[in-house]
């Protein structure tokens, strides 16, 4: 397989003149394209050719939520977001009784052979914080007790990813031991203090869930003004930040300071998606249980208290980074490629290179996406008929 005629977007910027040459899932060689050479192979084109999206946080789509536990729902999800150009992903639950999260943790287990783009979970709560639960179920918050965590270390080749608040009872413990379980531990639905945070990322803590939702914030302790989480983790060059752009979860001014502050290097974006991604608007659905709907393209419990996740893709949150925001192209798809893919340890995703996973997505100069694959195989298509885009589907087809 080899992508000819394309546009390759690096970490460092976008390269022309370039081909693409893929075999057995993986990418074989870069090389240049020869003028006047005709090959057989895919033609882009002129479109973008991009390593395939990373989202370390996506709780559903299309009606279906990662809590129905079922090899379907897992399929749905997965096949809705190609569409958006993501290739792998952590199916991400939601604070529910312990025993219903561990059910979950065993249906991705058995699923992920046959799903490629399941890299594991995102295991959200119920560590939380009671004061910044948000549209998590705040009946089912519990303190990461050794027994609790002892449980969901038997799942440690699942879980990739977890969000905990630093300042519970119990939570340093259960940090230290998810670390050393290869877990990633991300700070958020926090109300922590500065020195709660600080001493959190001495344990391990290296990360911290959707960025300024959910998250403690500069607030008065007497009479001096104290920093909360978000403060800790613009201020601290080795944490990590996840980001929600998809133009409803934080303003352009906010994400504009985040990048100032992180630089392209420092932040993953995440769609944070539920089930209310690609319906209708005005759709209800569930999440986790809860009664949400979709409005002026966003999540929202159903009594419109508090946001309930993003309908986005990742295509919609890159877009809005370069067109909102005024991040470069290039940097836009490092904060949606090549960060999360090292915030997993993964050294064949989300990047071009030789010896890399044949994980892509195309994407038009207005920044829709043409085409996705996921280990050399194409698994999204729109393809164009007489002017008009038609959207083919689904496909494994090579």
């Amino acid at each position: 397989m080899i992508f000819t005629n394309t546009r390759l977007v690096f970490p460092d910027g976008v390269r022309d003149g370039l081909e693409v040459v893929c075999s057995g899932g993986r990418i074989v060689e870069i090389r240049s394209a020869d003028e006047g050479v005709v090959r057989e192979g895919i033609d882009l084109e002129g479109n973008y050719l991009a390593p395939g999206f990373v989202d370390l946080h996506l709780h559903g789509a299309v009606g279906r939520d990662t809590m129905e536990g079922t090899p379907e729902a897992f399929r749905a999800i997965c096949d809705y977001h190609a569409s958006g150009g993501t290739t792998s992903l952590l199916l991400t639950t939601a604070t529910a009784p312990l025993p219903r999260i561990l059910e979950v943790l065993r249906a991705v287990r058995s699923s992920m052979p046959e799903v490629k783009q399941i890299r594991g979970v995102h295991v959200e709560g119920p560590f939380l914080s009671p004061q910044r639960a948000g549209a998590q179920s705040v009946e089912f918050l519990r303190e990461p007790d050794a027994e609790a965590v002892g449980e969901l270390l038997e799942y440690s080749d699942v879980i990739r990813r977890v969000t905990l608040a630093p300042e519970l009872p119990g939570a340093l413990a259960a940090i230290e031991q998810f670390a050393a379980h290869g877990i990633a531990v991300s700070g958020g639905h926090s109300d922590a203090w500065d020195e709660e945070a600080q001493v959190a990322f001495e344990r391990g803590m290296r990360h911290v869930t959707h960025t300024f939702n959910c998250m403690s914030s500069a607030r008065r302790r007497g009479a001096e003004r104290v920093a909360g989480l978000l403060e800790f983790a613009l201020s601290e060059p080795e944490i990590v930040c996840e980001l929600i752009a998809d133009g409803r979860h934080v303003s352009p001014t906010l994400m504009r300071m985040l990048y100032r502050a992180k630089g392209a290097g420092g932040i993953c974006l995440v769609t944070d998606a539920t089930a209310g991604a690609g319906l209708p608007e005005g759709s209800e659905f569930q999440l986790a249980g809860r009664a949400c709907v979709t409005e002026q393209g966003a999540c929202w419990l159903a009594d419109r208290s508090a946001l309930a996740g993003s309908a986005a893709r990742m295509i919609d949150l890159v877009r809005v980074m370069v067109r909102e925001v005024g991040v470069p192209l290039h940097e836009a798809v490092m904060m949606a490629t090549l960060n999360p893919a090292r915030a997993l340890g993964s050294g064949t995703k989300g990047r071009i290179a030789a010896g890399a996973d044949a994980d892509f997505v195309v994407f038009s100069p207005a920044l829709e996406v043409r085409q996705t694959f996921v280990g050399g195989e194409r698994v999204f298509a729109t393809l164009r008929r007489g002017g008009s885009a038609r959207r083919r589907g689904t496909r494994r087809d090579g």
